[in-house]
């Protein structure tokens, strides 16, 4: 039986709050590495024994996959089968969508929640996720509200904490149920900030990102308890490549691009 079962998503959606946090580039190996030696303690409180699940991402970068997401299509478990998935968009033919899956007629699941009256709010980190650009308005466009400035962007020793502290703000705020998702980059490139005397990025360093993230997520774990039973969904994007078989970075068809770390879970109110 897999370790992340797919809960009845119609009953979920209505009565919870959905939370969606990618963390982007984050590879498998690094993360499930990082969970066994104990070094991830906010998500071993979330996380089953076993750690993260391994699973297939549907995009090789951060604009496909979060396409792929955002139309239902999460990270797929890489053993063979059909795989139910938690939420999808209508259309004919769909051999992944069950009992349990919460299903929406409009393009995208981020339209189909707000339709269903969740108040959809985005906090980007990447630069799909800027505003600096059209390109970087396409994704943040499907959402209510969407925030971003350099502070939460790639390379900010701090970035995690401030995407956090106002994630906690807007919680507070806002009445009725909300669908937060959060893209979080402090383990994008360039992240040899998080490792101390490091001039270069590394998995040394991709490893010392991830930490620091874990100990950034607690409050905004804590504040969702505090406002609401919440469904939390938290995985990666896509791996990157750090020399694994002469290549680098992602966009690329390897194992270390491909295979990403996921994991789902509730927060109950205490």
């Amino acid at each position: 039986m897999s370790a992340f079962p797919v809960p009845d998503m119609n009953a979920v959606v209505g009565s919870h709050d959905l939370v969606f946090i990618t963390l982007d580039t984050l590879r498998f190996d690094v993360a499930q590495g990082c969970y066994e030696r104990g070094e991830l303690p906010v998500f071993a409180r979330h996380l089953p024994p076993s750690g993260w699940a391994r699973r297939h991402t549907p995009g090789s970068f951060t604009y496909a996959a979060h396409h792929a997401f955002f139309s239902g299509f999460l990270p797929t478990p890489d053993r063979p089968g059909r795989h139910p998935r938690l939420f999808a968009t209508a259309f004919r033919g769909s051999e992944t969508t069950s009992a349990s899956t919460c299903v929406f007629e409009e393009a995208t699941v981020v339209q189909g929640l707000a339709a269903r009256g969740y108040h959809t709010v985005c906090i980007g980190g990447v630069g799909f996720f800027n505003r600096q650009t059209a390109l970087g308005c396409v994704l943040p466009d499907l959402f209510a509200e969407s925030h971003w400035n350099p502070a939460m962007g790639v390379g900010h020793r701090h970035s995690t904490e401030r995407q956090v502290a106002l994630a906690c703000a807007r919680l507070q705020a806002l009445p009725g149920r909300v669908f937060l998702f959060i893209n979080v980059s402090a383990v994008h490139s360039p992240n040899r900030a998080h490792l101390p005397g490091a001039d270069a990025d590394s998995l040394e360093s991709h490893a010392a990102a991830l930490r620091y993230v874990d100990g950034a997520l607690a409050p905004l774990f804590d504040a969702c308890r505090a406002r609401a039973p919440t469904f939390a969904i938290v995985c990666s994007d896509h791996g990157s490549a750090y020399g694994d078989d002469g290549f680098s970075g992602h966009r690329l068809a390897h194992e270390s691009v491909w295979t990403v770390p996921y994991g789902h879970f509730f927060l109950d109110p205490p």
